[in-house]
């Protein structure tokens, strides 16, 4: 039995926010609106805020015992919440990397800008944004997301 609310939306697809996360980044890489790196983050965040639209923390199993990198995601958090920076959290940072492009990088912090020309909409990027809006409701401030497969 399946409620009928439930019915008329459709089943939430679990899968659905990483794939509009994937969307977002290739579509942001493309258009050169990608910062990669915990400190290259950190000097856009300092410079242009309002230049930042969504932010991505990329944990590893190094992260429990790496006390500056939880320091400093701890600042970029922060930052965000205080910016209205919309702000995911991913356990994969070598599949981060490999969306993003350079998997010799420091992808343990991704940064989505703004177009130059403020002219743009991102259909998965505000998917990401009403995703993590409705996380916020539910007091979850940094929400989790799956970054699918190949």
């Amino acid at each position: 039995f399946i409620p009928e609310s439930e019915e008329l939306r459709g089943p939430r697809d679990p899968t659905s926010p990483g794939k509009s996360l994937k969307e977002a980044l290739v579509c942001a890489q493309s258009e050169h609106r990608l910062t990669v790196g915990v400190y290259e983050s950190a000097k856009i965040m300092t410079e242009d805020p309002d230049s930042v639209s969504f932010c991505v923390l990329a944990t590893d199993e190094q992260f429990e015992w790496d006390v500056a990198l939880q320091i400093h995601f701890t600042l970029i958090q922060s930052f965000c919440f205080d910016n209205d920076i919309s702000i995911v959290r991913v356990s994969d940072t070598q599949r981060l990397a490999a969306i993003v492009g350079d998997e010799q990088e420091d992808a343990h912090c991704v940064l989505i800008t703004n177009p130059a020309d403020g002219s743009w909409e991102d259909p998965a990027l505000e998917k990401l944004h009403l995703f993590c809006e409705e996380s916020r409701r539910l007091n979850d401030w940094v929400p989790e997301i799956s970054l699918p497969e190949r």
